[in-house]
């Protein structure tokens, strides 16, 4: 059945400073556990915990810079720019150098539970 979704719902950050987290649909807002679709603004010198998640993370920047970091590598993506970070797989993302904007999608969708962040 088709579904207007009228807002977001806000969601709390994990971090150093204060994240935005605008949940469109996911477990929060629309009780979907299929599929997490975000709107993320982080500021400059935001940090958050590594994780290794149980899902998919697909990730388009839209202002900004967003710097991702795996066990081999570190990736500055840029607005205009996409990242996928595979489920299994160990990331961390950041905003160092300037904030970001951008649009975050998990499939499955994003919780507490399956994303197993470090201490």
């Amino acid at each position: 059945m088709a579904e207007l979704i009228s807002a977001p719902s806000l969601v709390k950050a994990a971090g150093t400073k204060p994240k935005l987290i605008e949940e469109y649909i996911g477990v929060v807002n629309t009780e979907s556990d299929e599929v997490s679709i975000a709107r993320m603004r982080s500021p400059q010198g935001w940090t958050e915990p590594g994780q290794k998640p149980e899902f998919d993370e697909y990730t388009v920047v839209l202002k900004g810079s967003l710097l991702v970091k795996t066990k081999t590598n570190g990736y500055d993506v840029k607005a205009g720019q996409a990242f996928i970070a595979r489920k299994g797989e160990w990331v961390q993302y950041s905003t160092p150098h300037e904030g970001a904007e951008y649009i975050s999608v998990c499939l499955p969708a994003f919780s507490l539970e399956a994303v197993h962040r470090d201490s």
